[in-house]
């Protein structure tokens, strides 16, 4: 490695973290408006359950989103206006899996409705060699397992308004058939490709795992605050060298210096590989298919 790949990747570590995630999101009297108290009132904790939640209840539900668009999740705390809106909710759709660490408290406050955990039911696999599944909340990226999510929306809705489970049960069956088919297409195209390929950070490890590839980071848990170290960012060249990978994937709301560093350094490209997060530019199922379609740029 020459000494301005080196001197670049030490400014990258110094400048750009994980954590330098634009937030331009509305304020919470914005998005809790437009309340209608004839239909049930659900809150999800953010975009994917947003959208599962919509799909799921269409004009029967009041769907709303509690962290903004463009703010990064995970550790996202609620305002005393969005505790105060969750507290006259029916539901709140979370994550589970500890992606909502701000649950807890609320319990605590004496939310007296139902917090609809769309983990469950979800077997969440380890490996002895490298426990990279473990803790990881991101089950939202395996088309697997979000139709199970779906499912337990459905089934929650159904409970809280039985009147409607028809018409609950009829959309989840839909829409999780849209989830089949992205899944169908995913395991077909990418069945004979190459398997590992280098993301920004350990997003896609249930993804990964699903559809047989091997996920590499430049971002991992192990790294502090969500910085790539020189070191860290050395070895990950080194791996892409090894490996013949030639591109590098970004995130959206990522500065993209570092991704560009690496793939300058093993004469490659940058796509971007998004988690979904922060941004609603598209459906679940178009993003999934724009990152799918980028894999299968990279590794097929």
């Amino acid at each position: 490695m020459n000494i301005q790949v080196k001197m670049a990747i030490i400014a990258i570590t110094i400048v750009i973290p994980l954590s330098s995630i634009a937030v331009y999101g509305t304020e919470s009297n914005q998005r809790f408006a437009n309340i209608d108290n004839l239909k049930l009132q659900v809150i999800s904790s953010f975009y994917p359950l947003h959208e599962f939640s919509q799909n799921v209840g269409k004009e029967k539900v009041d769907s709303i989103l509690l962290v903004p668009v463009g703010v990064e999740p995970h550790d996202w705390e609620p305002t005393v206006k969005d505790v105060q809106r969750m507290q006259a909710t029916d539901l709140i759709i979370i994550n589970g899996i500890g992606f909502e660490n701000w649950v807890d408290d609320l319990e605590q406050a004496g939310y007296t409705g139902e917090i609809v955990d769309t983990s469950n039911g979800i077997l969440i696999k380890t490996h002895e060699e490298e426990n990279h599944l473990e803790g990881d909340p991101h089950i939202w990226l395996n088309p697997v397992y979000a139709k199970i999510q779906v499912q337990n929306i459905a089934d929650a809705f159904s409970n809280a308004d039985p009147t409607n489970q028809q018409f609950y049960q009829s959309n989840a069956a839909a829409y999780i058939k849209d989830l089949e088919l992205l899944d169908l297409k995913i395991r077909n195209d990418l069945s004979n490709c190459k398997n590992d390929f280098i993301a920004f950070h350990d997003a896609f490890s249930y993804f990964a795992d699903e559809y047989n590839l091997k996920q590499h980071t430049i971002i991992s848990s192990n790294d502090s605050h969500g910085e790539a170290t020189a070191k860290t960012l050395e070895n990950i060249i080194s791996t892409a060298k090894k490996l013949n990978i030639k591109v590098i994937f970004a995130e959206e709301s990522v500065d993209t210096r570092t991704s560009k560093i690496i793939a300058n350094e093993i004469g490659g490209e940058v796509l971007v590989l998004s988690p979904l997060e922060t941004s609603s530019d598209g459906t679940y199922i178009s993003k999934m298919t724009k990152n799918f379609e980028n894999l299968k740029e990279a590794l097929c």
